[in-house]
């Protein structure tokens, strides 16, 4: 009987050894469901989406402030596109040329040329009372806005000018000057603390005083001499020209 009560005791002290055992066990496995969990809910939680937040929208910020620094308007004005392509050499050379079936004018296709090299937004300067769609009628006109310095209205309006920093400028050159619409456009907007960038298409005047007319009536503006002027004779094959122009710029 003595012996008996030893082993008794040993047996029971064995099956509570199992049982911490087992209690152990059963709560192991909530553990790292706990830490699935919550890492789960860590790797959703505002507060992560937030970090990440501030950096985006920094670069972001950054990227639009260099972006506006360098910001590109490309102002045109351009023969009417459905003159008669007959004889139109008087006023400005090929003032109006074909490209992939449509008519377009020749400053309105250097400037889309320009516009596809670099970006920059177009803008065409139009004028309320629209010119004559005859040749000898429109030379008439221009003629007569010249000697009377005419100042046409424009039927087209910049919203913001204050987002360019550089405005390329393109026109024919209309009895060696500016065409009256262009001194509108100039007179309206202030192009202070901007870079004006010229470009003309001509008959064979090149740019006759133009440049000058440009510095005379934007004084605070910086008109450059890295300037564009394209003969009658080379307009239809001016693309590469006019590519190579415009990455010379370096506003790319």
């Amino acid at each position: 009987m003595k012996k008996i009560i030893p082993l008794l005791l040993a047996f029971m002290l064995v099956l509570a050894a199992c049982g911490d055992s087992g209690a152990g066990n059963s709560s192991a496995p909530s553990t790292p469901s706990l830490v699935v969990s919550d890492s789960q809910e860590l790797s959703s939680a505002p507060e992560s989406s937030e970090s990440s937040a501030p950096v985006s929208s920094e670069g972001q910020a950054s990227s639009e402030a260099e972006a506006s620094s360098e910001h590109i308007l490309i102002a045109y004005f351009t023969m009417p596109e459905d003159v008669d392509t007959a004889g139109v050499d008087a006023i400005s050379g090929a003032s109006i040329m074909m490209r992939d079936g449509v008519k377009l004018g020749s400053c309105e296709f250097v400037a889309k040329t320009v516009q596809e090299t670099i970006g920059g937004d177009l803008f065409q300067i139009e004028t309320v009372q629209q010119y004559p769609l005859d040749h000898d009628p429109l030379v008439d006109q221009a003629a007569d806005e010249k000697s009377q310095e005419a100042r046409p209205e424009l039927a087209t309006q910049l919203e913001n000018i204050d987002q360019y920093d550089t405005v390329i400028l393109g026109y024919p050159n209309w009895w060696a000057d500016l065409p009256m619409p262009v001194y509108t456009f100039l007179e309206e907007y202030d192009f202070a603390g901007k870079s004006i960038i010229p470009f003309v298409t001509h008959g064979g005047s090149g740019f006759s005083n133009t440049v000058g007319t440009i510095a005379a009536l934007q004084p605070g503006a910086t008109v450059s001499e890295n300037t564009l002027s394209i003969a009658r004779g080379d307009v239809v094959n001016c693309e590469e020209t006019v590519i190579d122009w415009a990455n010379s710029l370096g506003l790319d």
